[in-house]
């Protein structure tokens, strides 16, 4: 099936939110004493709140019961952080423009609340660019389950075999491609160098690199 259409995760491929999001979160843990290394958030990049507060719960061995308060609080406290600090990343309204251009669907699959996602669209001016947004908010499972990439592409009316998936974080990047979609991973330059990302379609260091080129590459790859 031919390419048509182009889905994006938000946090941290098109707005620079995950620092806002590790800020909160280490602030959360902190009120239960805990303390997270690099390597140990990297982790869980890409949960959504609740399973992220789930595991090092589990992991710390920290009362579930506190887990819904803990969630409101960091959700609060993340939205102040991005409405206040979080910018653009290099190559959003480019990439949009991009696929616009060629006659994609776009459409947006987030971890992320639908509260969080309007504040985002609209501090980037890009609300009018998605034909549909997905949220993984209320689903049973998130990423790296891949339902919020095949509601998206059901939204869209598409098989998820039409869809080019970008992502920034691993746990994203595994759901896109179970749904079966391609995928473009940007991430983080810390990260970057991992082995784990060879399983994308392809690796780029900013949204501004894709080309034309790259786009018939994923289309055509070479065997």
């Amino acid at each position: 099936m031919p390419l048509n259409t182009v889905i994006f995760d938000m946090d941290g491929l098109l707005i620079d939110s995950e620092p806002c999001w590790q800020e909160a979160g280490t602030e959360t843990l902190l009120e239960f004493k805990v303390t997270l290394t690099p390597v140990q958030y990297h982790h869980t990049t890409g949960l959504r709140t609740r399973e992220w507060l789930d595991y090092w719960f589990s992991q710390f061995g920290i009362g579930k019961e506190g887990i819904p308060a803990a969630e409101d609080a960091l959700h609060h406290n993340v939205i102040d952080k991005i409405k206040k600090n979080a910018a653009p990343l290099p190559g959003v309204k480019e990439i949009i423009a991009f696929f616009k251009a060629r006659g994609f669907h776009i459409g947006l699959a987030t971890s992320s609340p639908l509260s969080l996602v309007k504040v985002v669209v609209e501090k980037l001016g890009i609300e009018d660019s998605f034909e549909t947004v997905a949220s993984a908010e209320h689903l049973p499972f998130g990423k790296p389950h891949p339902q919020v990439y095949m509601d998206c592409a059901e939204a869209l009316d598409v098989s998820p075999l039409q869809c080019l998936a970008f992502e920034d974080s691993f746990n994203g990047l595994i759901a896109a491609k179970a749904a079966r979609m391609k995928c473009v991973v940007v991430p983080v330059p810390d990260q970057a160098h991992l082995p784990k990302w060879n399983a994308a379609d392809l690796k780029l260091g900013s949204l501004l690199e894709f080309t034309e080129q790259h786009l018939l590459q994923i289309k055509n790859p070479v065997s």
